[in-house]
């Protein structure tokens, strides 16, 4: 049985191990189909998501943001996203939509509303 990541929120300082996790974990791929799909043995990539783990090659982040059609700067510094015909978005908004996707019309407009509240707590908040 496989791996799975879960991606947890978008975390200011996070690098490519996380960001690499949070692909993985938006594409819902394993680490073995990531293997696969780059030519990068699956150890090393498991060394990658290791807490102590080491930096790709340059060639080995390339060939892995290529087979997750993401660019090596948003798996590096989290930026220059790239999905072909869709705006570039930031981890939790892709996070956020795939997930609202699986969910039926009314639960959708539940989370809708529970976002529109939040705003306008925020706001409130911010006029306070």
């Amino acid at each position: 049985m496989g791996v799975f990541y879960v991606y947890l929120g978008n975390i200011p300082g996070m690098g490519f191990k996380e960001n690499l996790k949070a692909e993985l974990a938006y594409k819902d791929i394993l680490v073995k189909e990531l293997a696969a799909l780059s030519g990068v043995n699956r150890r090393t990539i498991d060394n990658y998501l290791r807490e102590d783990g080491s930096m790709p090659s340059a060639d080995a982040a390339v060939r892995i943001a290529e087979a997750l059609g993401v660019t090596v700067e948003y798996l590096v510094a989290g930026r220059g996203w790239k999905e072909p015909n869709n705006p570039p978005l930031s981890p939790d908004p892709r996070v956020i939509l795939k997930s609202l996707e699986s969910l039926g019309r009314r639960d959708r407009k539940i989370v809708l509303n529970l976002i529109k509240s939040l705003k306008e707590m925020e706001n409130s908040e911010k006029k306070a």
